[in-house]
């Protein structure tokens, strides 16, 4: 009966998994609209100096940090995706142990 706690803390894996996936989802979506703000304001500005201009280096700042952001959620995916696969692994596992087991207990 141990698989049904690890099942379980499977399931709490793939929640979180989502929950992430959620949350990249946002970011992505605001990452393309700070590039496209981005390009907007630099066709408006074009004859201005955008190195010093606050409103794009505000700009650049936030989708740096976006970026940043999306790589970490990346790896916190990918590592509930190894764990998903590991306590998937152990669950079928112990669902043929224990099916071998009462096949010869019988």
């Amino acid at each position: 009966m141990s698989f049904l706690a690890v099942d379980a803390q499977k399931s709490l894996f793939i929640l979180q998994r989502n929950q992430l996936q959620y949350e990249q989802t946002l970011v992505m979506n605001e990452a393309n609209w700070i590039s496209k703000e981005m390009g907007y304001y630099a066709n408006e500005m074009e004859d201005q100096d955008l190195d010093n201009d606050p409103y794009y280096i505000q700009l650049q700042q936030t989708e740096e940090y976006l970026e940043s952001r999306q790589d970490t959620l990346d790896s916190q995916i990918q590592l509930l995706d190894n764990e998903i696969s590991s306590l998937k692994t152990m669950v079928n596992n112990n669902i043929k142990n224990s099916c071998g087991l009462n096949l010869i207990g019988s």
